[in-house]
């Protein structure tokens, strides 16, 4: 038994198989305190809010 592979795969039948690596587009939501566009699921940037609840006070600036 050998591990070798038998034929060279051609660039064609290589890149195929490549071709549904693409990268998508970040999924964003608006924040339901702000409305400022984030990635669902996590803690606003904009105003520190996650679920309506503020969990990082933005006072500082």
């Amino acid at each position: 038994m050998s591990i070798c592979p038998k034929n060279k795969t051609s660039k064609a039948r290589r890149d195929k198989r490549r071709a549904n690596w693409k990268m998508s587009a970040p999924n964003l939501v608006k924040c339901s305190k702000c409305g400022a566009l984030m990635m669902p699921h996590r803690v606003c940037k904009a105003c520190g809010s996650y679920n309506k609840k503020e969990i990082i006070s933005m006072d500082a600036e």
